[in-house]
């Protein structure tokens, strides 16, 4: 291995336990508090095939988040997070038909 690497991945171990300790702080933290998607889609009376077309998702992708083997991210967190303050707002701009 490259010594200057080498050195790299030791400095950033001894960081992460160092904060870890509570030694040192981070130099940034992410909260992310989870969507409760199945409950989004219920509360519009979806389908899981008509949430999944209507957010440009697979099924399969859908479901996993549903089960929490999979964690939405990016782009479509976002839509989710709007979706479960503004559903109405989602429903129009994507033209989603709840019936």
């Amino acid at each position: 291995m490259d010594k200057n690497l080498f050195e790299k991945l030791t400095k950033s171990i001894e960081q992460g336990l160092a904060i870890h300790k509570g030694e040192t702080k981070p130099s940034r933290v992410f909260n992310s508090e989870d969507v409760d998607i199945k409950k989004i889609r219920t509360k519009m009376k979806l389908s899981q095939d008509k949430f999944a077309n209507a957010i440009g998702v697979s099924v399969g992708t859908l479901r996993g988040w549903e089960q929490h083997r999979r964690t939405p991210a990016g782009p479509a967190k976002a839509l989710l997070r709007v979706f479960e303050k503004k559903p109405l707002a989602v429903i129009e701009a994507l033209h989603i038909n709840t019936k």
